[in-house]
């Protein structure tokens, strides 16, 4: 009779587990022989009996949690993460603490081992379940974990035998190569091929036949991920994503290994090549088991824990690769970072680890439930030429497995495997022959279950095939940023608004969120947005919204919608308490628009006393700020940052003189939203408070304004948003202007402030000049302003200029101001006011805004304050000029509150009002 002695104590095992082994006896006893009392059971048919095994295991299972869940709920499981030199922002820290907090484990951070207050009692064991520790604190764990006193429900992602295997002897060669009896010729490996993963590897030359054109066949440089999950008996998974590198794409692309051979061979010669990338990389396995002492597999008693690989495979023109390098951690170098590939491939892959490996509480539970663990228990032999005895590590080895085989994962088996193995086991006469059998019987099982009250009507009712292309699950996965960007709250799928800070200096943010459903598509902003952006990120709140939508209908559908609010940061600033000196500046040293000049803070010798009113809005200047030194500008009191002129200044019309100044006035704005910027500000200071708000695209008339004795009208151009066939050209737009503001005067009363961002050239002035003179307003007051920083950032989906461009539009600037003087137009050189503060921009793709409208509720009754809401806009165009109008907020409180508004934005302060004092100077015709 040939026996399996599966657990025999030679203390007696509790009343549950003897039981639940007397059953599984029974259950599995072939014929009418009498039942020993060792737990055993009779051959008759290896296929029969693996199968009769597995589904008994799967029977103490499913009892041992239903005994489990009639007792007190288990404590929650602890797990400390070593993050070692990895910040807290980085994805790959959130991601262990969001996924293992989802698996109900209570996380904890810890930069090194013995900076953990966790790991801090004898012999490194404390409390804790799961140890992960991070490629900078990996040497500390070794240091200061004691594998042979780790508890058996403890895991680490740690199996210092196989480190010491794949260890650099010196120049590459791998130590377990010195402790065998391999040589170069034995293994289809590199003897070289461990160590520093820093250097360059390449495709040879000699991969190919000849010198000639790359040949048809399989040529290329292929990284696989490998999870070993014990060392004895070997047991290893192979994940389904590589990355390949080929002399088409040097910079690797992450894709399925599977459909990469699929891509370069027939299906036959792709499913040899796929079982000679198991074959090899099982044999390195091997030899490097093989090559642990026997004091270090006594040693460690770590049952669950493993170790994640990097195998870098080369084929060249062969299905048989070679293993040109072995890397202890997860390395995917080969894949370009422009695009969050790496970070993307490498959080994809560490998350699956993580939900392959670390099974449900109760799973865990019933293991060691089942295993009967208790200290110091010994374990008799077995009688039997055939029979063998399972230690309890082996038989939660065997459980642990056996529930890895059931689990749906990206992790499919690479040794043992029926399939990669030279012969199939006869009988079960060792543990490997155990796990071999599990993984064919898992393997060929297809729709058949252990349980005969399952029917199919009990399974998922949505299929693979009937949720393909649909968006089942639109949530975010993660929200992958450049730089690194900390959420608050923690990133979850389920939560969908965050906010997020960023210092001065980070002007730009790229972001790319990946769906957990690839069926699920992810816009920008808007419904045909990108799915990845370079965002500016303004100075204040920046919002960035995320649609999850499904494309599977004919107009996509938005499924959720996460937010992300960014607050940047003012620049760091010094309050004065005490002795300070003058600083001043024309640019800034980060972007030299003019070569020839100095940048930076430069001490400042001027004079604010005995100067005149400046005779222009185009006098040069320069910054002056307050500094404790002109060479360190975090010195400065930046609150107290002025504009000065060189030789005068330009003097702030109070509020009787401008309101006087504005009497039986008409002011005409045309251009885009800087211009807009300034339109508002003059209305805000008209009327001390501005009432109505928007975002204009189109035509806009206010006929009340200043107690109904002012005018303004607004005309958006160009707009950019029409096909150039259809857009209004500029004459168009003007002409347009001028009549909705109809009657004018032909005097300075009529007042034509024109300019933008970046649009405006000579030939608009001229244009200008035209249209005046054809309807005889030629005596006007025309006011323009300049050119002006932006588009100097690379954002997505908008142009952005380059340092020669900048300095290119500085001399065009410097052609529109000797044009406009030659007209005897006003100025106002708004290019040199926003040159030297190119990083304050405010929100906006282009960066080129330096104001904002905020919104806020004024407690005054109406009847107080001098309304604009209401009666000053009596007009307003919607058609003709184009179809981007964006309407006015003005949403009323159902009580008597009103929303009133804010420009804020102190470069936009100094160009606008040096724009009402050449409007209303102290003495005027």
């Amino acid at each position: 009779m040939r026996c399996v002695l599966l657990l025999r104590r030679r203390s007696g095992p509790p009343l549950l587990l003897l039981a639940l082994l007397l059953a599984l006896c029974v259950y599995l006893m072939v014929g009418d022989e009498p039942v020993r009392s060792d737990v055993c059971y009779k051959v008759s048919s290896l296929q029969m009996l693996t199968r009769r095994f597995v589904c008994t295991l799967e029977a103490l299972q499913r009892h041992a949690q239903l005994q489990l869940s009639s007792q007190r709920p288990p404590h929650r499981r602890r797990a400390v993460v070593l993050t070692g030199r990895h910040p807290a922002s980085d994805t790959e820290v959130q991601l262990y603490q969001r996924v293992l907090q989802q698996m109900d484990y209570e996380v904890h951070l810890s930069r090194y081992a013995e900076t953990s207050s966790f790991l801090r009692s004898t012999q490194g064991i404390g409390g804790w379940s799961l140890l992960l520790c991070l490629s900078t604190s990996e040497q500390s764990c070794l240091r200061r974990i004691s594998f042979s006193h780790l508890q058996r429900h403890q895991t680490v992602n740690l199996l210092p035998g196989l480190i010491e295997a794949f260890s650099n002897v010196g120049g590459g060669l791998c130590r377990f190569y010195t402790h065998s009896q391999l040589t170069e010729s034995s293994l289809p490996m590199n003897p070289h091929a461990c160590g520093s993963t820093n250097q360059k590897l390449q495709i040879p030359l000699d991969s190919f036949p000849d010198s000639q054109a790359p040949p048809p066949a399989l040529v290329a440089m292929v990284n696989v991920y490998v999870l070993v999950t014990s060392v004895t008996p070997l047991t290893s998974f192979l994940h389904d994503i590589s990355v390949v590198m080929t002399i088409q794409h040097p910079r690797g692309q992450p894709v399925k290994l599977r459909d990469f051979l699929l891509q370069h061979l027939d299906p036959a010669a792709s499913h040899q090549a796929l079982r000679q990338v198991k074959q090899v990389i099982s044999k390195v396995l091997q030899a490097a088991a093989a090559s642990t002492n026997k004091k270090q597999r006594t040693i460690s008693r770590c049952v669950l824990c493993f170790q994640l690989l990097t195998f870098t495979l080369l084929f060249s023109s062969s299905v048989t690769p070679v293993v040109v390098q072995v890397d202890t951690q997860l390395n995917v170098s080969g894949l370009s970072n422009d695009a969050f590939d790496q970070q993307i491939t490498k959080d994809l892959i560490l998350e699956d680890m993580l939900h392959f490996l670390l099974p449900p509480l109760s799973h865990l539970s019933s293991h060691t439930h089942l295993s009967s663990e208790r200290e110091g228990s010994q374990y008799g032999g077995c009688t039997g030429t055939l029979g063998i005895c399972l230690s309890e590590d082996e038989f939660l080895l065997l459980l642990h497995f056996q529930l890895l085989m059931k689990t749906s994962s990206a992790f499919q088996p690479l040794y043992p495997s029926v399939s990669s193995s030279s012969s199939l086991p006869r009988s079960l006469s060792d543990l490997s022959d155990l796990l071999t059998q599990i993984e064919g019987f898992y393997k060929l099982k297809t729709n058949r279950s252990c349980r005969t009250d399952e029917s199919p009507s009990q399974q998922p009712a949505l299929s693979s095939s009937q949720d393909e292309g649909l968006c089942v699950d639109p949530h975010l996965r993660q929200i992958y940023t450049d730089p690194p960007l900390i959420l608050t709250p923690p990133f979850h799928p389920l939560v969908k608004e965050y906010r997020a800070e960023v210092t001065f200096d980070t002007m730009t943010v790229r972001i790319r969120p990946e769906p957990v459903s690839s069926a699920c598509r992810i816009h920008l902003d808007e419904h045909r947005g990108p799915r990845m952006a370079n965002y500016p990120v303004g100075l204040g709140n920046s919002k960035i919204s995320i649609l999850v939508m499904d494309g599977s209908h004919p107009e996509p559908v938005i499924m959720s919608i996460y937010t992300v609010h960014v607050y940047r940061e003012s620049r760091p600033s010094l309050p004065m308490f005490g002795y300070h000196v003058m600083c001043s500046f024309v640019q800034d040293c980060g972007l030299l628009v003019q070569p020839g000049r100095p940048c930076g803070l430069q001490p400042h010798s001027g004079s604010q006393s005995q100067r005149n009113a400046c005779s222009s809005g185009h006098v040069s200047g320069r910054w002056v700020v307050p500094c404790l030194s002109c060479s360190d500008n975090r010195t400065c009191d930046w609150r107290e940052v002025s504009w000065q002129p060189d030789g005068c200044y330009h003097p702030i019309v109070d509020h009787p003189l401008l309101q006087d100044c504005m009497k039986d006035r008409k002011l005409l704005f045309i251009g885009d939203s800087t211009n807009r910027g300034m339109m508002y500000f003059l209305m805000e200071r008209v009327n001390s408070t501005l009432e109505d708000w928007g975002k204009a695209h189109d035509t806009l008339v206010y006929r009340n304004l200043n107690r109904g004795r002012t005018l303004v009208s607004y005309s958006y151009y160009p707009q950019f948003w029409l096909e150039k066939k259809q857009r209004p050209t500029f004459r168009q737009a003007l002409q347009q202007l001028l009549n909705r503001s109809q009657p004018l005067v032909n005097s300075n009363q009529t007042v034509l402030v024109v300019g933008g961002v970046q649009w405006l050239n000579t030939n608009h002035l001229r244009t200008v000049s035209e249209v005046l003179d054809s309807e005889s307003l030629s005596n006007i007051l025309v006011v323009v302003k300049s050119l002006g920083m932006g588009f100097h950032l690379p954002v997505d989906g908008i142009r952005s200029l380059s340092l020669t461009e900048i300095q290119d539009l500085y001399r065009e600037n410097d052609d529109i101001i000797t044009t406009a003087k030659h007209h005897g137009y006003e100025v106002i050189d708004t290019f040199s006011i926003t040159m030297g503060r190119y990083k304050e921009f405010l929100q906006g793709r282009c960066a080129c805004h330096f104001h904002e409208v905020e919104k806020f509720w004024s407690t005054k009754p109406s009847s107080d304050r001098t309304s604009t809401a209401n009666t000053t806009r009596t007009e307003r165009t919607l058609h003709t000029l184009g179809s981007q109008s964006t309407l006015p907020d003005t949403e009323q409180d159902a009580g008597s509150q009103a929303p009133t508004y804010r420009v804020r934005g102190p470069v936009n302060q100094v160009y606008s009002e040096i724009l009402l004092s050449r409007l209303c100077p102290s003495t005027r015709n």
